[in-house]
């Protein structure tokens, strides 16, 4: 039986392809089985690389390093500006044994403005570009992706759901469908630097270098993503791009004048995107609260009230126990990944460090926290439509009939994600 738990990803990952091959719009026009195998045996081999040779992750892990140098100097700024909510010396004295508060506005999201600044003085210095193409590089000589789905993979990993399509917006009037279908999974499975580092910082206490597995989780999410989304929309590609790929990463919205106006722009794009957390989390709190006062008036269920975490658990648990958490930790596993799947991954990801400590054996907290790393919930259908929608207004249409998509296998890349971590990890 410890066996058959150790290994159960296994079963996971392959009912997760044939799920994608029956919900594709072309089943006979799938990849050759010599590809999917390929594209497998990549994940495999990245979840390998980066997580079980000591060498590879204590490359990894010095990120740890750069996020608490970038953590220290934001608590730096938020304090001088919002005193001690934004971590300054407290004017009072606590209680015995009660921990200094942390308050999430002023202290963790401000997090997100300082990267988003580096991350664009770090674009213009060619520091990210150059990173972008040698990803974009690696996914072209592996999975054989075109170009312009390669740029994009490489992108999604430094920049958001609305900055990366930025990078290919020259080509979206000419990529096939397949080709903007990978594009939109790829947006949806991965996670940007920026919110990285804050999701990093809210589980830093509750997953050991949590840096390092969500930059693993992104890289190997790049070769599930792919593996879906040419399994639900297969086709060739109409333009390659190859050869194009600096004239992209020079385009319009990601170009800036010097240094200086590199760190203006990167700290408006930080403080929208501060902003927009923040509303999103007052709104899906709202919503949640809501959504348990009516179900409140339900009968009970097990002598407690129906709440929408309840429902989630039951609804996802499935899931998380195909893909390795064993079934007592399943619900509370399906509860975090029903809420990453439809409220918002930052909040599941709150949740998850809230919960009291036990609740997932360190496995099971590794798998869960590799399947909730990618922004694929019904907010981003919305964000990626209206964003590649403008860039390219004659194929709106078209990526809003695949946003519900999209979004259903960003989340089936992002569990067999989970499913790997979970298989290299051992009980």
């Amino acid at each position: 039986m410890e066996i058959f738990d150790q290994f159960r990803g296994l079963i996971g990952i392959a009912l997760l392809i044939l799920l994608a091959w029956g919900l594709s719009e072309d089943r006979r026009g799938r990849p050759s089985w010599g590809w999917i195998a390929g594209a497998v045996a990549l994940q495999a081999f990245l979840a390998l690389l980066i997580v079980r040779v000591p060498i590879v992750w204590d490359a990894v892990t010095l990120a740890n390093e750069v996020v608490a140098a970038i953590e220290r100097a934001t608590l730096d700024g938020s304090s001088y500006m919002f005193g001690y909510l934004g971590g300054a010396p407290l004017p009072f004295a606590l209680k015995e044994g009660v921990d200094a508060p942390v308050v999430i506005a002023f202290q963790i999201l401000p997090l997100v403005i300082v990267f988003s600044a580096l991350a664009a003085l770090l674009w213009h210095w060619g520091v990210l570009r150059w990173l972008v193409n040698g990803l974009s590089f690696l996914l072209r000589r592996t999975l054989r992706v075109s170009g312009v789905v390669g740029l994009s993979g490489g992108a999604n990993m430094f920049l958001g759901v609305v900055e990366s399509p930025l990078v290919v917006r020259a080509y979206f009037a000419r990529m096939s469908r397949a080709d903007l279908f990978q594009v939109m999974v790829l947006a949806m499975a991965t996670i940007s630097g920026a919110i990285l580092i804050l999701y990093a910082t809210t589980l830093s206490r509750t997953v050991p270098d949590a840096v390092g597995h969500m930059i693993s989780a992104s890289l190997v999410s790049l070769p599930a993503a792919l593996l879906i989304a040419k399994l639900m929309v297969p086709g060739e590609a109409a333009v390659d791009g190859e050869n194009e790929g600096e004239a992209a990463l020079k385009a319009p919205g990601l170009r800036y004048e010097s240094s200086i106006d590199a760190i203006i722009k990167g700290t408006t794009d930080g403080m929208q995107l501060f902003l927009a957390v923040i509303a999103v989390i007052i709104v899906v709190f709202a919503l949640v609260s809501l959504a348990d006062q009516v179900l409140a008036l339900l009968p009970l269920v097990d002598g407690d009230p129906l709440t929408l975490k309840r429902g989630f658990g039951w609804l996802f648990a499935p899931l998380m126990w195909l893909i390795g958490v064993p079934w007592g930790e399943a619900q509370a596993a399906g509860s975090l990944m029903g809420t990453k799947a439809i409220l918002n991954e930052y909040v599941a990801y709150l949740e998850l460090a809230a919960l009291p400590g036990g609740t997932f054996a360190p496995r099971s907290l590794l798998i869960v926290t590799y399947a909730l790393c990618g922004v694929a919930n019904l907010a981003s259908i919305g964000l990626l439509v209206s964003t590649i929608g403008t860039l390219c207004p004659e194929r709106r249409g078209e990526v809003a009939g695949l946003g519900v998509r999209s979004w259903i296998a960003g989340n089936m890349a992002t569990a067999m994600t989970g499913a790997w971590i979970g298989l290299i990890t051992w009980a």
